[in-house]
């Protein structure tokens, strides 16, 4: 062995001390999502507490995978605009009932793992245009913003326009706002763990203005709570399997690009394949658990950040995320004023990436910019997808850009396109 191969592989010891702080402080920066997704999820129609607790184990087996398998200091929990993806579009638009988005997460989840061992996901990465990639995620981050801002009653349904302002003299309004700002600040100042202090701080603030429920204290954990059987009752219907390929697109590329940009943090690019995987897995165990799937958190900076460097870090919080269901009840009680600021502040993160779209190019942004609107407006994910990828090759082919159009882009349009046909005369 040579010299910079010791030093390198010196370098990616740690100290177990070293990696328990690192694992802790990445608990702390995503311990938000139990509260956040179990919001989400409990829009699908199951309660609050099992969405936790489907969060929780699955937080927990995800990261207990990457550590233990990929040996790498990375976190997996429920992805923040998938959760949306699931709840609102795929549970909420299709008319499938929660099993039944099991079973289109389930099948999403085997397409990527086939991809994790093939090299279908090169093809399906080269084959969808990065304007519509970037769409997709900035069109997520709108959703989760119009998403808070409902939950925190700053917008409401307006009486002579679609939405409208809150009533300011409500003290659920008050309390939601002076979160918000009390959330935009501790996330600029980029505190530690700012997102578990902002709904610390918003519970005490519902608790002052009177409108924290305290009666929510009992909870009961059995094995139905902690384990689900997807259904595939409606499989045969069109709405599945359309639901299947936003789902199954969304994860291939936010799971392809997190986990590039912190194996380069890490310097540890050689280990893609193993931390690629193990997210597939991961995900795919999501479907039994009762929750959308799993991602590499975006928080995993701040453990790579305190020094973590193998999979301890993750093995740490994993573990952490498994006694949490011991504080359920308590978690249980945290308004949605405390939440919906961090769903807000993690839209405009997404939301971000309209920087990345080429606005100077009308047949690239055109499609785009459909998507990103129609996502909010029609409140669903496919839907707002399926205008964009249906317009791209109109456009292309009316400027004469028809190299730009590859055979697989081409078949998800031409489905898409199906689907809004059967709509229409109302299959």
């Amino acid at each position: 062995m040579s010299v910079q191969d010791s030093m390198r592989l010196q370098n990616n010891k740690g100290t177990w001390l070293t990696e328990m702080t690192a694992g802790l402080i990445g608990y702390l920066t995503t311990l938000y999502i139990v509260a956040v997704n179990g919001s989400i999820l409990s829009e699908a129609g199951i309660s609050l507490e099992i969405g936790m607790t489907a969060t929780i184990l699955a937080s927990f087996t995800g990261s207990i995978l990457m550590g233990l398998y990929a040996r790498l200091p990375l976190i997996l929990i429920p992805g923040m605009g998938i959760n949306a993806l699931f709840a609102y579009s795929i549970v909420g638009s299709t008319g499938l009932s929660f099993q039944e988005g099991l079973a289109v997460v389930l099948v999403a989840s085997v397409l990527f793992i086939i991809t994790a061992f093939t090299k279908l996901g090169s093809v399906l990465k080269e084959a969808i245009p990065e304007s519509l990639k970037h769409a997709i995620t900035v069109g997520l981050g709108f959703f989760l913003i119009l998403i808070g801002l409902e939950k925190s009653g700053l917008v409401v349904s307006g009486k002579e326009t679609i939405i409208a302002i809150g009533d300011f003299t409500s003290p659920e309004f008050i309390v939601s706002l002076l979160t918000l700002f009390i959330a935009i600040f501790l996330f600029m100042k980029n505190i530690q763990a700012n997102f578990l202090i902002t709904m610390i701080v918003g519970s005490i603030l519902a608790y002052l203005f009177e409108v924290l429920d305290t009666t929510k204290r009992s909870f009961e954990i059995n094995m139905n709570d902690m384990l689900f059987m997807p259904s595939f009752s409606a499989a045969g219907d069109i709405e599945f399997w359309l639901a299947v390929f936003p789902l199954t697109i969304i994860l291939i590329f936010e799971n392809m690009g997190l986990l590039h940009g912190q194996l380069h943090m890490l310097k540890r690019h050689n280990q893609y394949n193993k931390a690629y995987r193990t997210t597939a897995f991961s995900a795919f165990m999501c479907a039994f658990f009762g929750t959308s799937p799993t991602v590499s958190a975006a928080e995993n900076a701040a453990v790579i950040t305190s020094t973590g460097k193998t999979g301890k870090a993750a093995v740490t919080a994993g573990l952490l995320f498994l006694a949490t269901l011991l504080v359920i009840p308590w978690i249980s009680m945290i308004p949605n004023a405390a939440i919906s600021p961090i769903l807000i502040i993690v839209g405009v993160l997404m939301a971000q990436n309209l920087r990345n779209i080429p606005l100077d190019d009308l047949s690239e942004a055109l499609p785009a910019f459909l998507i990103v609107a129609m996502i909010p407006f029609t409140y669903s994910i496919a839907d707002g997808m399926a205008f964009g990828f249906i317009a791209y090759p109109v456009v292309k082919a009316a400027m004469s850009k028809r190299k730009d159009l590859s055979a697989i882009l081409l078949i998800i349009s031409g489905l898409f396109l199906f689907y809004f046909v059967m709509k229409i005369i109302g299959i």
